[in-house]
């Protein structure tokens, strides 16, 4: 089953106490790599957090947002600081006297400066509010994988189809190989015979050269290699763990043997073959880069 490394997840809770919410998202990266933003007091379970989502996600750069709001309850009511108050009113009136201005100072003007009034900072019991956060986490990846195992199976169609036409390919290029040896060794056969005219030929010696031609020609070995390939292919699509970075290297292996048969094959139909081999490959490749 193929996952994609692309993909967005959320989830939320919501008690007497507070309103937690966990977003997650991915994109295309090499390894896996985890970045978490988060509310300072939470900052202890960091570590725990990426290894959850490490432990069920092994490549994408994945970003794991964090929202957390509690409550206001009880003894989270707004405090003033008289003295800061005072200093303030004091230098009012100071600047009035300065000034001849002889009104009142209100209230308003006074709170309105800075740390004059402040809301008592809520401490979060990390103990208490970790459960659910991890709960809350566990949602969020259900979410995000559901979304990757989608994209994963559309991945999987559109790959699985082009390895079809890959196959059928290779077919056409098994079928039209022994045409083109023996062309390729009666070529050879016509031009060494005006060659050598005037001279004596050894048939036994010129039926050895044409075969030595016709050997280096084969591409026998590489079209079963391509088939084996296409067998594990098959199995990596269907495996369970991640197969992104397997499926990359057997590509790399499937471009060299098409390669060799490009360099062997003394043939404008294979030629033209080969290079829709190379096309239908290089897509091939484009979407595995984002297969986890």
């Amino acid at each position: 089953m193929l996952r994609s490394m692309t993909g967005y997840g959320k989830a939320e809770s919501i008690t007497d106490d507070c309103k937690l919410i966990i977003e997650m998202r991915s994109v295309n990266h090499r390894h896996g790599e985890i970045t978490v933003k988060m509310p300072r007091q939470f900052m202890a379970l960091e570590g725990e957090i990426k290894k959850r989502v490490s432990d069920r996600f092994k490549r994408g750069k994945i970003d794991v947002f964090i929202n957390y709001e509690q409550s206001v309850t009880g003894g989270a009511a707004p405090q003033v600081n008289l003295a800061l108050a005072r200093a303030y009113y004091d230098a009012f009136i100071e600047l009035n006297h300065t000034l001849g201005i002889y009104e009142p100072i209100p209230a308003a003007l006074i709170l309105a400066q800075r740390d004059v009034l402040a809301t008592q900072e809520l401490t979060t019991d990390l103990e208490n509010v970790s459960e659910l956060l991890f709960t809350t986490l566990a949602d969020a990846m259900d979410s995000f994988e559901k979304m990757r195992v989608a994209e994963g199976e559309a991945l999987f169609k559109e790959i699985n189809g082009r390895i079809a036409l890959i196959s059928s390919i290779v077919d056409s290029v098994a079928t039209r190989t022994p045409v083109a040896v023996a062309a390729n060794v009666e070529r050879m056969k016509e031009r060494l015979t005006k060659l050598l005219a005037d001279v004596q030929l050894d048939e036994m010696r010129l039926a050895q050269e044409v075969a030595i031609i016709a050997d280096r020609m084969e591409i026998t070995e590489e079209l079963v290699r391509l088939r084996s390939h296409f067998v594990q292919f098959d199995g990596l699509l269907s495996a369970a763990e991640p197969v992104g970075r397997k499926i990359d290297f057997l590509l790399q292996e499937m471009n060299r043997e098409v390669n060799t048969i490009g360099s062997k094959a003394n043939d404008s139909v294979i030629a033209a073959l080969v290079v829709e081999l190379k096309s239908e490959m290089e897509k091939v490749r484009e979407q595995i880069q984002n297969v986890e």
